[in-house]
């Protein structure tokens, strides 16, 4: 069942609240245009880095005897990653020749979802609806209910158990006549269902520590799943499931590392980023350079989006207060809005431009000049679209005497 709550906003609120808008869009301005430096610095080192790797990489055909030709080089291998370390849960009976164990920990809880609704009122004041909803369903983590909005929901989630998730690798993992680094069988994945073999004795012992009076509570495994609750296919909230999933050994890989005795460690290019890589399968060098590059370009992108969304975000909210004032008529407040929206879209975009062109000057002139054009174009566009409004306003005519 829907619960609502409504709250109304002052005027005079709304400019106190437009005054620290102004700060914290002044903060977003700043942390997106560092944010856009950092990122076309570090992409075009983690490019040469990734072009320096490819240059001097060598090829390791026979991965079964370690050959000191090979020592301190950046190193290409595929071959078998291989464990005889049995890893362990013993808290819930698991047990697994594994390269990884994980164990996932759920809560059976009731969420809640909110929807708000704002209306301006003619003066300047704001009221908002949030109508709020709730819905039970398996979370990875318990949740306070005692903050939610609906007094009839207030303290409704509670739990059997509270658990940690663990994730656990093999120390010892060969590769050939080669040990593999931490790094590396952690990169490895490809997870399986490990059952979860709980002895009658272990079951016995998590019933006593549970902290409920039900007497039909029950502790029970199968399969991966160990459950906490009545009936699995029925949950209540307070019910806990704990998903064992394995990375099993063996597993064919291809590495990328540079070589020291008989492991490996990530290789350090001259501009100071290190650089290596695993994938699973039988993936050729070139594929592994190709698929590094890609990741690289995806990244810079993603980052580039986030920069040029804080600029643009944090001019805005430096320009809050400016479409407060005229709040009072909500209909001017929208048409305002929009304007000065559309201002700093293209201000916020002409500086993020600004700022990636400069920072690739001294990387890839010919790039930093295409951005400037654009930036400069745009420039150009809104001081023309800016003339024709003024060009286009009516002339007053002279009072009659």
């Amino acid at each position: 069942m829907a619960y609502t709550e409504t709250t109304r906003q002052s005027y005079g609120n709304k400019l106190s609240n437009s005054v620290g808008g102004i700060i914290i869009g002044l903060l977003m301005f700043i942390g997106g245009t560092i944010l856009l430096w950092w990122n076309e610095g570090n992409s075009v080192k983690t490019a040469k880095a990734i072009k320096e790797a490819q240059s001097v990489a060598v090829s390791i055909e026979d991965i079964n005897t370690v050959n000191p030709e090979f020592e301190g080089k950046l190193a290409y291998a595929t071959g078998t990653a291989l464990t005889l370390d049995t890893l362990r849960d013993e808290n819930f009976g698991v047990k697994s020749n594994a390269i990884k164990l994980i164990r996932n920990v759920e809560y059976y809880q009731w969420v809640e979802h909110s929807k708000t609704e704002k209306k301006e009122k003619v003066g300047g004041a704001t009221e908002t609806v949030t109508t709020y909803t709730y819905d039970k369903e398996w979370v990875n983590e318990p949740i306070k209910s005692s903050d939610y909005h609906d007094p009839e929901y207030q303290s409704s989630n509670t739990v059997l158990v509270t658990l940690e998730d663990v994730n656990q690798t093999a120390e010892n993992v060969t590769f050939g006549a080669y040990t593999l680094p931490t790094f590396m069988t952690s990169s490895i994945y490809g997870e399986e269902s490990v059952d979860a073999n709980m002895s009658d004795d272990l079951r016995q012992e998590w019933l006593r520590s549970l902290s409920t009076n039900n007497p039909l509570v029950d502790v029970t495994a199968k399969d991966n799943v160990v459950y906490f609750g009545v009936n699995r296919n029925l949950p209540t909230v307070g019910d806990v499931r704990i998903t064992f999933t394995q990375v099993t050994s063996p597993k064919d890989i291809s590495i990328l590392g540079k070589v020291i005795g008989n492991t490996f460690e990530k290789y350090v290019a001259k501009n100071g980023k290190s650089f290596s890589r695993v994938e699973m399968g039988t993936v050729s060098a070139e594929n592994m350079f190709e698929g590094a590059k890609k990741e690289n370009s995806i990244w810079t992108w993603v980052l580039r989006v986030v920069g040029i969304f804080l600029v643009i975000y944090g001019i805005k909210s430096m320009f809050s207060l400016l479409v407060t004032l005229f709040a009072v008529l909500p209909f001017l407040k929208n048409v305002v809005g929009a304007g000065i929206g559309i201002v700093c879209f293209v201000i916020g975009l002409v500086w993020s431009l600004l700022v990636i062109a400069i920072a690739w000057i001294a990387y890839r002139p010919v790039l930093a000049i295409v951005l400037l054009v654009v930036a400069a174009a745009l420039i150009f566009l809104l001081v023309s679209r800016s003339k024709k409004k003024k060009d286009a306003a009516p002339l007053t005519e002279p009072a009659a005497k």
